[in-house]
């Protein structure tokens, strides 16, 4: 049985963040986020009655649990650690991440340029991860939460790219948004993320 999932704390330097309002992050964290975190734990509430013997590929009430729970982990997570990495002073990355980003991009300025243009390029997240097989750095693009994660890979640096996360601050214009991101990235938690990861 899956335990209940409580709410991540929000740091208080997200609501003072340059070019992402205090209003934007208080939707986006307090409604939406909250949202995956209740509907995860109802469904994980509903796993323990469900009928296992009824289980069928093309539909029954477990395919639909199972399908639905990944979504809202993966929302959760994904929210949760994007709120984490955001609420820095930005700038270039320093540390273990800016010596791994050098190395596999070439130089920070290749690394921002992919990022954001990926951050154009999807409708969902973009994922700065260490991938087990290769030992090197990608940036990932997923259109929706469960659909492009891929397996073996550390999440180290997510955007979230939902019009919901920059549409009071910038409407449609998602580019100065990611401006914005990039501005308040709190690159300590990416390279607290790669020691949690022994990378």
């Amino acid at each position: 049985m899956a335990e209940k999932r409580d709410f991540k704390d929000l740091k208080q330097s997200c609501l003072t963040m340059d070019g992402i309002s205090k209003e934007e992050i208080d939707q986006h964290y307090g409604i939406l986020y909250k949202g995956y975190v209740n509907k995860l734990n109802e469904i994980r509430s509903k796993m323990e009655t469900v009928d296992y013997a009824a289980a069928n590929q093309s539909y029954s009430e477990l395919r639909g649990l199972k399908t639905e729970e990944v979504f809202c982990l993966n929302g959760t997570k994904l929210h949760e650690w994007y709120f984490d990495n955001l609420g820095g002073k930005g700038g270039q990355a320093t540390g273990r991440i800016k010596e791994l980003i050098d190395r596999d991009f070439g130089s920070y300025e290749k690394f921002e340029t992919e990022f954001k243009a990926t951050g154009l390029a999807v409708r969902g997240w973009v994922v700065l991860a260490y991938d087990l097989d290769d030992g090197k750095l990608h940036i990932y693009g997923q259109d929706a939460h469960n659909v492009g994660v891929p397996w073996g890979a550390y999440p180290l640096l997510i955007l979230d790219v939902y019009e919901h996360a920059y549409g009071i601050d910038y409407g449609v214009k998602r580019a100065p948004y990611l401006d914005a991101f990039m501005k308040n990235v709190d690159w300590e938690e990416v390279n607290q993320r790669l020691a949690k990861y022994n990378i």
